[in-house]
């Protein structure tokens, strides 16, 4: 498969230095901006696929006329985690 080019990024000459400034060894400005990029990218995408779901759940307790109160479930999540923090 052949590679692609970016468009090039025009950023504040204090951005880059910032940027140069947290590489890893043997690590370069090339190497940094894709894989932030690809986590963009991935963030990007779990995100829309969340807010999927939320919206896939919403229509299903209209169409259910089921619904729970925050109360409730807020406390129902405190005593899954306290369960958990003791079996710690």
């Amino acid at each position: 498969m052949k590679t692609a080019t970016m468009p090039p990024l025009r950023v504040d000459p204090e951005l880059r230095q910032a940027a140069e400034d947290v590489l890893h060894e043997n690590e370069s400005l090339s190497m940094f901006m894709e894989a932030a990029l690809r986590e963009g990218i991935a963030r990007r995408r779990l995100q829309r696929e969340f807010v999927a779901r939320g919206l896939a759940s919403r229509d299903q307790a209209h169409r259910d006329n089921e619904y729970f109160d925050a109360d409730d479930v807020h406390a129902e999540l405190e005593n899954m985690l306290d369960a958990a923090r003791k079996a710690r």
